[in-house]
């Protein structure tokens, strides 16, 4: 998962000096939704393709004060691209060093093939979406609920903290899903939602559904 491990190179960032109608083409001909500048080879920050389309013929220079500043550094972990994506309304990242040179780029398909390889998602299973005071809350116990009831977790993760209250979704191995309810409820917790088989599909759409905003860009 770590950043180094998945740049793309064949996305360029444009000089300061390059025109903006090349820039503009390039972005559409790869479909991403921003392109990036630098200046003597050090990043300078981020253009949209919808303002470049807007843009009067010039260079990239004139452009500077609409440079939008985000990049991931390439010692860095892919998840924490996720919230350049949803802040900057792009589905293109660019990857710099710590002296600030550009190494490549990431997509949301990026990001989208590689949790695929999940078992939070590639794994048959169930889906449970339990829910506790946060006072109360403790991930070790409920892994210990769900592993004492001889089913597996192939993954979770916090999926709401509104009112007090956490809730947790947890996707499972299907056995014994009956048992692992009674436990969660005798432990205080509640069992807000249950999905089965073709049901996990519609939830993982749901609590993921914020990628499919990235990849509509």
């Amino acid at each position: 998962m770590f950043i180094k491990d998945y740049i793309s190179k064949d996305y360029p960032a444009f000089n300061i000096s390059d025109s903006i109608d090349e820039a503009n083409e390039i972005a559409k001909e790869f479909g991403y939704s921003h392109v990036f500048v630098k200046k003597k080879g050090i990043y300078q920050g981020a253009v949209s393709q919808s303002f470049l389309e807007e843009s009067p013929e010039g260079s990239l220079a004139s452009l500077a004060i609409h440079f939008e500043k985000f990049a991931i550094l390439d010692d860095g972990n892919i998840l924490d691209t996720i919230k350049l994506f949803h802040t900057f309304n792009t589905n293109v990242v660019p990857v710099i060093t710590k002296d600030e040179k550009y190494r490549g780029y990431l997509s949301c398909d990026d990001i989208f093939n590689e949790f695929s390889k999940y078992p939070l998602f590639s794994e048959n299973g169930a889906l449970l979406v339990v829910q506790i005071n946060e006072k109360n809350y403790s991930m070790t116990e409920i892994c210990k609920i769900v592993e004492s009831n001889n089913a597996k977790i192939y993954g979770c993760y916090i999926s709401l903290i509104a009112e007090g209250d956490i809730q947790v979704t947890l996707k499972i191995s299907s056995e014994n899903l009956s048992s692992i309810d009674e436990t969660f409820e005798r432990y205080g917790y509640n069992v807000v939602h249950k999905f089965y088989d073709d049901e996990k599909e519609e939830l993982l759409k749901d609590r993921f559904g914020f990628f499919q905003k990235y990849l509509e860009v």
